[in-house]
């Protein structure tokens, strides 16, 4: 396994990022616990929570799934970075979502019971809370950092101004702010080229792809239609006929170099200067071990030219569509 520090920080976590959003809803607790053993044997010590996975509102069930497996001991909870996210609604309560300071010290305190541990090594919010000022939140989480319960702090599904201002509000009171940025980003979905990852690499905060697959798209989807593995629905099936030539062109591509699609999609998210790990969600076992094969892949420019040419993607603004 390879390692690197997270964004400007000096924490070590892996190249992939272990996404527990299945655990519950699609993988048992058993095979669960399993993935997580597995992972560590790996060397994967970087693992991603939410406390609203397992979609039943109030019980964050993947961080109990997540904290009964720390409790079996092991080292396993002093081997994992756990990552988890606050903003999602965990009751009918108006003050149980989003990020007022109420609701993050309630939060905070929700996850630590569920995870069986004293303190959360990334804490994340999910989403950017419009309504509420920059200031409340980072009193709030230099509280939690002073009283131990929390040591970073990271965003998700912001974007690169609100990146700024959270940078910008977190210097004005000397903290160190952002340290991570869970972002949606992939081969097909690359707009945070735009204006997220150079806000990043300017502050110094690593970027945690989610979605790398782009919900399978990008995972031999077209082969796995003809050896009857997989039967596209939905949403996926509308992407995949708006995508198709792409989809197929990518799939050449990828036979020609000998690699399966999942895990070229993967080497080339590593590829990304401002890329920390990319967010693999393991429903079982070989799909955990598969995804290694992407640390061993090297992209030549050749290789990445023609992924550019299958699946354009940004320059940096204002260039992409100014001078």
């Amino acid at each position: 396994m390879e390692y690197t520090h997270l964004g400007r920080s000096g924490l070590s976590v892996s190249r992939l990022c272990l996404g527990t959003m299945n655990f519950g809803p699609e993988t048992s607790e058993e095979d669960s616990h399993a993935i997580m053993d597995r992972a560590h044997e790996l060397g994967i010590n970087f693992f991603d929570t939410a406390n609203v996975y397992g979609w039943k509102k109030g019980e964050g069930l993947t961080e109990q799934i997540v904290g009964r497996w720390f409790a079996t001991g092991g080292g396993r909870r002093e081997k994992t970075v756990i990552a988890t996210k606050l903003y999602g609604s965990m009751s009918d309560w108006p003050n149980d979502t989003y990020l007022s300071a109420l609701n993050i010290r309630r939060a905070c305190d929700a996850s630590l019971r569920r995870l069986q541990t004293d303190h959360i090594d990334i804490y994340q919010m999910h989403h950017v809370d419009r309504e509420t000022p920059f200031d409340e939140i980072w009193e709030a989480m230099e509280t939690l950092r002073q009283q131990g319960k929390i040591i970073y702090v990271g965003s998700s599904n912001f974007a690169g101004w609100h990146l700024a201002k959270a940078q910008e509000s977190a210097n004005r009171r000397n903290f160190m702010g952002l340290v991570s940025e869970q972002s949606i980003y992939n081969l097909a979905t690359r707009q945070v080229e735009l204006d997220v990852l150079p806000a990043a690499l300017d502050y110094g905060i690593g970027v945690i792809p989610w979605s790398p697959l782009n919900g399978g798209l990008l995972g031999g989807v077209l082969k796995k239609e003809q050896e009857g593995r997989r039967r596209t629905t939905g949403r996926s099936a509308e992407m995949l006929e708006e995508l198709r030539p792409q989809v197929e062109d990518y799939e050449s591509f990828c036979s020609d170099l000998g690699e399966e699609p999942a895990h070229v999609a993967l080497a080339w998210l590593l590829h990304q200067p401002a890329v920390t790990a990319p967010i693999i969600g393991p429903r079982t076992m070989d799909q955990l071990d598969g995804a290694q094969r992407a640390l061993e892949i090297t992209l030549d420019e050749k290789a990445v030219a023609r992924l550019d040419e299958i699946w354009p993607g940004h320059k940096p603004a204002p260039e992409d569509y100014a001078w």
